[in-house]
């Protein structure tokens, strides 16, 4: 498994499959690193984690990301269990 904290990094090396994207990062957010991931693998599953209230509220009423199922959002603190049920949940 590739782990980035830049996103340009992990869009230049993307691969298919199912992610763990932070929403708060530096030079592109995790919502619209999601978007680029999504145009190269339509079927990319995501799940999006964040403590910051603001980037939740953006997310939940942005016209822009209407089309992303609120149920891939993650709010932390989250305990390990529940975080892995959530991760199996949009994955299967």
């Amino acid at each position: 498994m590739l782990t980035h904290d830049d996103p340009i990094l992990a869009l230049e090396n993307f691969k298919p499959g199912s992610f763990l994207l932070d929403i708060k990062m530096p030079e592109m957010d995790g919502f619209h690193l999601y978007q680029k991931m999504k145009t190269i693998d339509s079927k990319l599953k995501v799940c999006f984690l964040t403590a910051s209230e603001m980037y939740y509220e953006r997310f939940r009423k942005e016209e822009e990301f209407a089309a992303i199922d609120k149920d891939l959002f993650v709010r932390k603190p989250i305990g390990n269990e529940e975080l892995i049920k959530k991760i199996n949940t949009i994955i299967s």
